[in-house]
């Protein structure tokens, strides 16, 4: 008896795959037959080409359907149900229609409805069982829509999503789901694990007998940002937001930090992290990566460039205290040529002839005979004051940073641009848009997805979105 009910199962299985496979058969042929027949007004393939686009997503979406028919059946045809909450037998109320918009087209589903009385919620058991989204939109588009959004306009991601997956999407649809995507970030949640950073580190390290230099830099960049009372309703009767006139925008300092190694002529990205954030915030977040063990300092040579800004080197020579300090070259340089420009304001020549000869002196390490040289020199009027007693409490405070002769030597960089390039890729290209002002909250979301994107930990965060999301609908349902 039991072989016999063994083969009964077996046959039925065996029947539905076969009745799915003609089905899709015979809706290929349908769909071939229409192609055949427009296809006779097209000439080229990319006629060909535009059409078949056209005809595909029908096709798709009748082959999702017919697959969720013979996987999910049982669910299809559910008559009791068990609340998940109360634990209660529940019976079927109906069923009810739902329509869907996934990669592969809309999707029509018409499953089964069930009302547990006690806890005095419905429940769909076909929707969990299919991890399906609350909105429309499903899943696999909003991670695309993620993807899209932070590297462009909203408006501009609507039209190119619909231009290449021929699924329309509102750019506010864009905008909600970018936010919920980029809500809640910290800078572990974007931070590439510690496995990935060792790879990348031991790649860097292979065929040589030196440890590779890991460079830290940190800097900040200003970003156009909205007040809160711009979300205040106006008066009158039509009571929407704040016309644009009616608020004044802000420049706001985003700040973060970039490690990268540098090994020949290469730079092999490793991590960053971009908030419109406070000093203590940066530097809380460097702590979190510190702790979490994620640079491993004992593997590489750890340097940090900065230009003068001193809550900057209070923060490294807290949390990484052995890392070698290197002051930017071209922050220095500007000090100097402000010295040249005003000592030497009537001679230019001689004036460039002293800029290479004291940067002669300071790859040479003689950083105190420039200081002494600078403190000797004639000021012959207030801006040549100025600027001269500027450039010397700049050295002074500085002096240990600017050994730029024997950092070469070591292979170490002098220069910031790797971090003043993160502020360009990072966050200029995106949020120092022609007209774009950002709350602050919605600011910082987008720096964490651009973040995430920069560290290759994307896919990582769409996929912690969406735990949270479900365990959200959980959570409702255990509260009914």
């Amino acid at each position: 008896m039991e072989a016999l009910a063994f083969d009964l199962v077996a046959y039925r299985q065996d029947r539905k795959r076969k009745e799915l496979r003609e089905e899709l058969h015979r809706k290929l042929d349908q769909l071939l037959d229409e192609l055949e027949d427009e296809m006779k007004d097209e000439e080229g393939i990319s006629g060909l080409s535009e059409l078949i686009l056209q005809k595909r997503e029908e096709l798709t979406s009748s082959i999702a359907c017919e697959m969720i028919k013979e996987r999910y059946g049982d669910y299809l045809d559910q008559r009791v149900a068990i609340c998940r909450n109360c634990g209660d037998q529940v019976y079927s109320m109906g069923k009810r229609i739902r329509v869907i918009q996934t990669m592969v087209g809309q999707i029509r589903l018409e499953r089964p409805y069930f009302y547990c009385r006690r806890c005095k919620k419905g429940f769909y058991p076909l929707d969990e069982a299919l991890g399906l989204s609350e909105g429309k939109a499903q899943y696999d588009l909003q991670r695309r829509m993620g993807k899209l959004a932070k590297e462009l306009p909203y408006s501009v991601a609507e039209e190119l999503f619909e231009d290449l997956t021929g699924v329309r999407i509102s750019d506010r649809k864009m905008h909600e789901v970018t936010n919920e995507i980029g809500e809640g970030l910290s800078v572990l949640d974007v931070a590439p694990s510690r496995e990935e950073i060792l790879e990348k580190v031991e790649e860097a390290s292979k065929g040589k007998g030196w440890r590779p230099i890991l460079v830290l830099g940190i800097d900040g960049v200003m970003v156009p940002t909205r007040p809160e009372d711009a979300k205040k309703k106006r008066r009158g009767r039509k009571k929407v937001r704040a016309k644009r006139g009616k608020w004044k925008g802000e420049w706001r300092e985003a700040k973060g930090f970039r490690f990268y190694l540098v090994y020949g002529d290469r730079i092999e990205p490793v991590m960053c992290w971009y908030q419109i954030q406070s000093n203590d915030d940066l530097s809380e977040s460097l702590r979190q990566v510190k702790e979490a063990g994620l640079i491993p300092e004992d593997k590489v040579r750890l340097c940090v460039i900065g230009d003068g800004i001193g809550w900057i080197w209070d923060c490294v020579e807290e949390i990484f205290p052995k890392a070698k300090q290197i002051l930017d070259y071209y922050h220095l340089s500007r000090y100097l040529h402000e010295v040249a420009q005003a000592r030497y304001k009537d001679d230019p020549e001689r004036g460039q002839h002293w800029i290479e000869a004291t940067l002669a002196r300071l790859f040479c390490g003689e950083v105190e005979g420039v200081i002494w040289g600078l403190a000797r020199m004639k000021k012959e009027d207030e801006r040549a004051k100025e600027a001269i007693e500027k450039c010397l409490r700049y050295l002074k405070r500085h002096k240990e940073r600017v050994d730029y002769g024997s950092a070469k030597k070591g292979g170490y960089p002098i220069g910031s641009g790797g971090i003043e390039s993160a502020n360009r890729f990072l966050c200029q290209s995106r949020l120092k848009r022609s007209g774009a002002w950002w709350y602050r909250e919605n600011a910082n979301r987008m720096l964490a997805l651009r973040s995430a994107g920069y560290n290759g930990t994307f896919d990582r965060v769409f996929k912690r979105y969406v735990e949270a999301c479900r365990c959200s609908s959980r959570e409702d349902t255990t509260k009914m």
